[in-house]
């Protein structure tokens, strides 16, 4: 049942993919996640979370040909073949990704590779039920080896962007693990919080629980379903090449403000969970727990934010 409150609608189905890209092929992914969000679509969800790095690729157990001091030949290919395969927000596949989330009529949260230039940034990408470009969140902290291959978001994107269903935003794997990431993001009042994510651990369910309760909010987490044989030959991965070696074995999930699992965890498969996202819910959270209200005492602690795009040279006439 769909509940309407003026234009907003109250109560409505969420979808989370899990599955995995095709590897280093842009618009072979772009038809892929077509496809997904046809059969989100027909299990009558109004808003799909994608993981992250979806398109087109989350290179987990790659080196690049990186010493310290040192890069190699076949690593720069490597990366030219990542670099290649990533969105450009200027091209058709972008163009593409808004036609698929208009013609489906849904909300679209998904992970992709963006390139800027020379640079790869790990964004997430939101468009709206009429294709319409929505914001974008670039991961302000890539983790360790991360470093390597994207360059780092700045204060500029971090939105909380108001829709027909509620207040939406993304913030990005081990992002979460940042307190003050996660207030400023608590701070605009986000009700529908994605995590798409790269940890398949058994562990990050505690922490999307602990964002979900923290935040009052509805969490939905994704992450990659992917196996050796969903890569191209020339992927040598560190976890070995037998066909069906898992590189990446999933874990997403939905939870509700108050930390109940409603959907999930979902390991061992690929799979689209649903479920039932009511708005009410957030407010009996909030009734004794209002993480930027009754219980911020802002006046013993502040968190100020720079919001500010980073640019590397500025012109002065």
């Amino acid at each position: 049942v769909t509940i309407y409150l003026k234009e907003y609608i109250m109560s409505f189905i969420a979808a989370v993919i899990q599955d995995s890209p095709i590897v280093f092929d842009l618009d072979s992914t772009i038809d892929k996640v077509e496809k997904l969000t046809e059969k989100a679509k027909e299990k009558n969800a109004e808003l799909v979370v994608f993981p992250e790095a979806f398109i087109s690729a989350y290179p987990k157990g790659l080196d690049f040909g990186a010493r310290i001091g040192m890069r190699s030949e076949e690593g720069r290919l490597m990366y030219s073949k990542y670099y290649n395969s990533a969105l450009d927000f200027n091209s058709k596949q972008f163009k593409k990704l808004c036609l698929i989330a208009k013609k489906y009529k849904i909300l679209m949260s998904i992970g992709v590779i963006e390139k800027d230039h020379g640079t790869l940034y790990c964004t997430v990408l939101l468009i709206s039920n009429k294709g319409e470009y929505l914001a974008k969140h670039r991961k302000v902290m890539p983790t360790a080896m991360e470093r390597l291959i994207w360059g780092f978001g700045d204060g500029s994107t971090l939105p909380v962007i108001s829709t027909n269903i509620g207040k939406i935003g993304s913030v990005i794997c081990w992002e979460n693990y940042m307190p003050l990431m996660r207030m400023a993001m608590y701070s605009k009042g986000i009700q529908l919080y994605c995590a798409p994510t790269a940890d398949d651990r058994d562990t990050w369910i505690s922490s999307m629980t602990h964002v979900a309760l923290e935040g009052r909010c509805f969490v939905f987490s994704a992450c990659q379903y992917l196996l050796r044989k969903d890569c191209p030959d020339y992927y040598n991965p560190i976890q070995g090449n037998d066909k069906n070696t898992i590189i990446m074995n999933g874990g997403s999930c939905i939870i509700n403000p108050l930390g109940k699992v409603i959907a999930g965890p979902l390991r061992e498969k690929s799979g689209i969970l649903t479920a039932q996202v009511d708005l009410n819910e957030i407010i009996k959270g909030q009734y004794d727990f209002d993480v930027k209200g009754h219980y911020s005492r802002p006046d013993i602690f502040k968190l100020s934010i720079n919001e500010k795009e980073n640019k590397p040279a500025e012109y002065e006439s």
